[in-house]
């Protein structure tokens, strides 16, 4: 069992849903920057998606966990990160599977699919934690929420 603190994000949503996941992935950044990180290695990622909204869909839910899990963790979990060519490029830098790019891409997925929602959800945050010591957090600008 996960039981973690999250940064949190103000907002004036009647309801906020946080959904965990652990994601066992390898990956490898195909940059010289990139030191021993360029070759291919693995994380067992904590990563954690916030959405929250003002109307519950007409099974009172604001979003099914499970299907957060499906968009996520059935894509990524015991796969090599680098060979999803639909979410990372390895000729992109703005696309190679860094902490951050893999935290905008799962919001982006999210969204998009929240977008097909008659009650509109928004997702808020994604935060993946990559080691103990390491994560990431990513939220649109407020603009894009």
């Amino acid at each position: 069992m996960m039981h973690q603190l999250y940064p949190q994000v103000m907002h004036n949503y009647r309801y906020e849903l946080n959904k965990d996941m652990h994601i066992a992935a390898a990956h490898f950044i195909p940059h010289e920057a990139a030191g021993s990180c360029a070759n291919v290695h693995g994380h067992t990622y904590i990563v954690n998606v916030t959405v929250a909204g003002d109307e519950l869909d007409e099974s009172g839910f604001l979003v099914n966990f499970q299907t957060l899990k499906q968009l996520v963790h059935r894509k990524l979990d015991h796969t090599l990160l680098n060979d999803h060519a639909d979410w990372f490029d390895s000729r992109d830098p703005n696309r190679f599977p860094t902490s951050e790019v893999v935290a905008r891409t799962i919001y982006e997925t999210i969204q998009r699919y929240l977008d097909t929602l008659p009650h509109k959800p928004k997702c808020l945050q994604v935060f993946v934690r990559e080691t103990p010591t390491s994560y990431v957090v990513y939220r649109p600008k407020a603009g894009e929420r």
